[in-house]
């Protein structure tokens, strides 16, 4: 299992999926294209059953149009018996052209629906499933997992059925034309089916372990090949075992690779050499039936008892195939269902309402004017999830209120729990104990749509999409004007630097931004919550990587922005908030301080502390 699975983790105790569950579910995702389904099994209904004529047709080609009894060609027969012969191959292929696209569209557009119903549903996961996993495990459920079923989807069905049709055909036709040779030819098959059995299992298990391998490669391609972590490998001179780690995992991969196509070779070999000989077996078992004076085994009959059985094995075969298919195929199905079963640890009840009823009276996308709301606590303790037994709380019967319109700031030292206050308000999670009020109300009585819509986030590390400037701040509201996008970006202070760009709004800020510096950055981020214009901002040190020029211009920002909101800061530098209208300190879990900046200086406590440490840390730079 891989160490960044947090799925495979939470399912531990879960139990297996048993086979019957797993077909069930796969034949489920089926049931939106029922209608296009059966005019597929149609169609290989008629292909199968076209198939197996030719065959019977080259018996009356031989025993009556060739070799008749009376002697001589009769041509009539044979030129009528040829061109129905030819009549039905057209048939056949057309009739395969057209099943091809309807397999083609069902089985794509199921294995699309898929991968859109995984991510929906990883997206309505909480904070804390992805703070346990690897982004390049979840990239791989998604591509790689989802990807190696598509051969299943998209050809199982018309498989299973034309090659069952076409099978059951083929041994009513050998029956037809002569019952002994058919024992000859089929005797050994209920071995085979067994044999196959086995080897579908081996080849499940290694599908498996291959799908956790491309797992870790992905995790490790999206861990060393992003700007951060190439810029982490090359400051540490670690290129080559960055290399020599992708290399093991690859070669792990190729071993498992060559294991998986070689475990069913050995397999088919056998099948293709069993097959393949029965032919040779006819012909001695029809000469002994010849010469112990059987009548009704003629050359027309051996001729086209042999050709009904070359009909049998490639359907045999392709049977067998698709079996092996879906027995690996279900190890993936597993991987797939074993993320849509996880179930998100914080969603809405069915009796949860709007922060504002008058939400549910507005257009769809639009909110009701701002107004100013409040936040409070009361006797709030938080646990994380893979907290262990006895390790204390991160918050501790914390209570404060945070009046409407008012700018509040959290302060303390490192790991005290200021930035968990900022995760519980907009419920990234939920809190062990006590009530988080939002607008009056429990978070838990809230939508979480709307309970976020009124919130907005500048943090430290600020995430900007590989994009455009224009395109990363219409991410908060995606029909803003170019003229909403330029106010925004004025009011945090960002516009001049952007109109300096040669590309202007169309500049490409590079992966994560990173060909703006830090300064830039963060006043995007902070155009983009304004653009958003919510009722409570929440900055999380929104400054404290910054430089004191950048975090001066930056700082300039944020004022405007908090403006007539709502506003909670977690703070590291003291100097950002020393005119809060209320500064909270946190320390150990538990609230031990509150108050302005003047009323907790004269106090001589923890915020005192605090400040004459950092004012003394600053004394040097500014002498």
């Amino acid at each position: 299992m891989s160490s960044g699975d947090y799925a495979a983790q939470r399912a531990l105790n879960a139990q297996a999926p048993t086979i019957d569950h797993l077909v069930r579910r796969i034949g489920g995702l089926f049931r939106p294209y029922r209608g296009k389904l059966l005019v597929t099994i149609v169609l290989v209904l008629l292909s199968a059953a076209i198939s197996v004529i030719p065959p019977l047709l080259v018996q009356r080609i031989f025993d009556d149009g060739l070799f008749p009894h009376g002697g001589g060609v009769n041509v009539p027969v044979l030129v009528t018996l040829v061109v129905v012969m030819v009549l039905l191959y057209v048939a056949s292929g057309l009739i395969g052209v057209w099943q091809t696209w309807l397999t083609a569209t069902i089985g794509n557009n199921v294995m699309g629906a898929l991968r859109v119903k995984l991510f929906r549903h990883l997206q309505a996961m909480e904070l804390s499933f992805f703070t346990h996993t690897k982004t390049g495990v979840i990239q791989s459920r998604l591509q790689n997992d989802v990807g190696g079923v598509a051969n299943a989807l998209t050809n199982t069905v018309s498989s299973v059925i034309g090659n069952t049709v076409q099978v059951i055909a083929a041994l009513v036709a050998m029956l037809l034309l002569n019952w002994q040779l058919t024992i000859v030819s089929v005797v050994l098959m209920p071995a085979l089916v067994l044999a196959q059995r086995r080897v579908g299992q081996v080849r499940a298990r290694i599908a498996g372990q291959t799908q956790e391998s491309l797992s870790d490669m992905s995790a490790i391609t999206q861990e060393t090949l992003s700007v951060s972590g190439i810029l982490l490998s090359k400051s540490f001179n670690r290129q080559r075992s960055e290399i020599a780690r992708y290399a093991d995992e690859n070669d792990n991969q190729i071993r498992l690779q060559v294991r998986q196509a070689m475990s069913g070779q050995w397999f088919f070999a056998m099948v293709q050499v069993f097959l393949s000989s029965v032919p040779a077996i006819v012909y001695l078992v029809a000469g002994w039936l010849i010469t112990g004076g059987a009548h009704n085994v003629t050359a027309g009959t051996i001729v086209a008892f042999t050709t009904v059985q070359a009909r049998l094995m490639f359907p045999l075969i392709g049977l067998m195939r698709v079996a092996l298919d879906l027995q690996t195929s279900g190890a993936l199905f597993a991987r797939i269902f074993e993320y849509l079963d996880l179930k998100p640890a914080i969603a809405d009840r069915a009796d949860a309402v709007p922060v504002s009823p008058a939400e549910d009276e507005c257009a769809d996308g639009e909110r009701p004017p701002r107004q100013a709301i409040g936040v409070a606590f009361e006797g709030v303790t938080f646990r994380y999830p893979d907290a262990r037994p006895g390790e204390r709380a991160t918050l501790d019967d914390v209570s404060f209120r945070i009046e409407p319109g008012r700018f509040a700031a959290f302060v303390g030292p490192s790991g005290a729990g200021k930035t968990t206050v900022s995760y519980l308000i907009p419920r990234f999670y939920e809190a062990s104990g006590g009530v988080v009020r939002f607008a009056g109300r429990d978070v838990r009585e809230l939508r979480g749509e709307s309970l976020v819509s009124h919130i907005g986030i500048v943090s430290q590390e600020t995430y900007l999409f590989h994009a455009s400037i224009a395109e990363n701040l219409r991410y908060a509201r995606p029909g803003a004007t170019d003229a909403e996008l330029e106010a925004a970006c004025r009011a945090a202070n960002i516009h001049e630097t952007i109109a300096r760009f040669p590309d202007g709004y169309e500049t490409l800020v590079g992966e994560r931004g990173y060909r703006l510096s830090g300064g830039e950055k963060q006043r995007i981020a902070i155009a983009r919550v304004l653009l958003k214009d919510p009722e409570v901002l929440i900055l999380d040190e929104a400054t404290s990587a910054l430089d004191s020029v950048s975090e001066r211009v930056v700082q300039q920002a944020l004022d405007s922005a908090t403006s007539g909101r709502t506003t909670i800061a977690i703070a590291h530098r003291l100097s950002t908030i020393v005119a809060a209208d209320v500064i909270f300190v946190i320390d150990g879990g538990r609230l031990v301080e509150s108050g302005t900046h003047l009323e907790l200086l004269a106090r001589g406590g923890v915020y005192a502390r605090l400040y004459t440490q950092q004012a003394e840390l600053a004394l040097p730079s500014e002498s």
